[in-house]
């Protein structure tokens, strides 16, 4: 079984995810190769996509949108995600992998 691949930090954790903008919905879709992927609603341009990932991984994780945050791939569809203050079995269990 496939799991996300996720790297533990002393204040939280950073994951990869494959990101797929301008589709019909927002929404996390499982995992693909060890990464997250994620639809996002919104077209890639002047970072509304990013904004939008960052606002539907911290509901779904249920922090706050500053704890969440891009480390690197801004302007590529596979990016390095930082989220403060959760373990890496929080994370798993409120992704629902």
């Amino acid at each position: 079984m496939e799991e996300l691949a996720v790297k533990p930090l002393s204040d939280g954790v950073v994951f990869t995810a494959k990101v797929v903008p301008g589709s019909s919905k927002t929404s996390l879709c499982g995992l693909l190769d060890g990464m997250l992927k994620i639809k996002v609603a919104v077209a890639p341009e002047k970072g509304k996509a990013n904004k939008c990932l960052i606002e539907l991984l911290a509901a779904a994780i249920g922090v706050k949108k500053n704890a969440v945050s891009i480390v690197s791939g801004q302007s590529h569809s596979v990016k390095h995600i930082q989220v403060l203050g959760v373990s890496k079995e929080t994370l798993l269990k409120k992704l629902g992998l």
